[in-house]
């Protein structure tokens, strides 16, 4: 583990040891969030969504995919379990939002529901214990992130967990469970990074970026909160679902453009049991990594 009281450090699920993790742009977020000059420039442009449209614009032009292999082999991206080879992709922005293989991602079974992206996840049975996650001192203010005090009552004391993706991760998130999804709430919002550098020091980027809340009526654990939150270059989230249709979990539920994002899934209390890896490391301040599909929680 870094000394560096800003590095990031996670538990990875498979290797069972803690990493520190290689962050896309990380002197720009330093600058931008560490310094009053980059403050000011945040306040200015960077939150706002024209920012972000221009950066995936951007990303969309053909000279952006120039890079991709080198990309690749810098952060370690497994490109024997997506859809199409590296040199297929027309843009970064089309490999960022990549399809994989059938069966790349393994759902896990029985009386379980199912992590809903790859990711970094941190996770709390009880809603009411996330105050001082970050930093202690801010709390966590769940009717704003909500977006309605009536939802923030119901879960106050329900399971919550929140899923980080990086920019190198796979960017399409799917259902915990199955069920049949309404149409998404949009929670309109300036779009500021995610990444526990920046969140450290203020939290309420979660409750003010740009959100999207789709209810879940679930055969097994009541109604599911599925919270799409942008950030810094996601110009646009796009949900792939049909509402009022069935799906089944592990379902595609949408995707992100380009950019650092976040899905956070929300359960009524007493309905889940989360997995102990991700209930330990979360109450030390410590994220879990693990891929889409794999076990989240065992169901009540």
């Amino acid at each position: 583990m870094s000394k560096d009281a800003d590095s990031i450090t996670f538990y990875n699920r498979y290797t069972g040891c803690m990493e520190q993790e290689k962050v896309m742009g990380e002197r720009a977020l330093r600058w931008v969030y560490g310094t009053p000059l980059g403050q000011l420039s945040l306040h200015l442009l960077l939150k706002r969504a024209i920012a972000s449209r221009i950066m995936g614009w951007l990303k969309d032009f053909p000279r952006s995919a120039r890079n991709l292999a080198q990309f690749v082999e810098e952060y370690g991206i497994n490109m024997d379990e997506a859809a199409r080879p590296v040199e297929d992709y027309k843009s970064f922005n089309d490999f960022f939002t990549r399809k994989l293989k059938p069966g790349a991602r393994p759902v896990c079974g029985g009386n379980t529901v199912a992590l809903p992206a790859d990711g970094r996840h941190s996770a709390w049975q009880d809603a009411a214990e996330i105050s001082g996650v970050f930093v202690k001192g801010q709390r966590f203010d769940l009717p704003a992130l909500l977006g309605s005090a009536e939802l923030a009552e119901k879960y106050a004391h329900g399971t919550v967990v929140i899923s980080r993706l990086c920019p190198v991760d796979y960017h399409r998130y799917h259902f915990v469970a199955s069920g049949t999804p309404e149409a998404p709430h949009r929670i309109p919002g300036p779009l500021a990074s995610v990444s526990p550098y920046c969140l450290r020091r203020r939290l309420a980027w979660l409750w003010t970026n740009k959100r999207e809340l789709t209810v879940l009526h679930t055969d097994s654990v009541g109604d599911v909160l599925s919270l799409a939150v942008g950030a810094t270059g996601v110009g646009a989230i796009h949900q792939t679902y049909t509402p009022g249709s069935r799906v089944e979990k592990a379902d595609e539920q949408g995707f992100f453009a380009f950019g650092g994002s976040t899905v956070m899934t929300f359960f009524e209390p007493g309905r889940v049991k989360l997995a102990e890896d991700i209930r330990r490391n979360s109450a030390n301040c410590v994220e879990t990594y693990a891929r889409q599909g794999d076990l989240l929680a065992e169901i009540c």
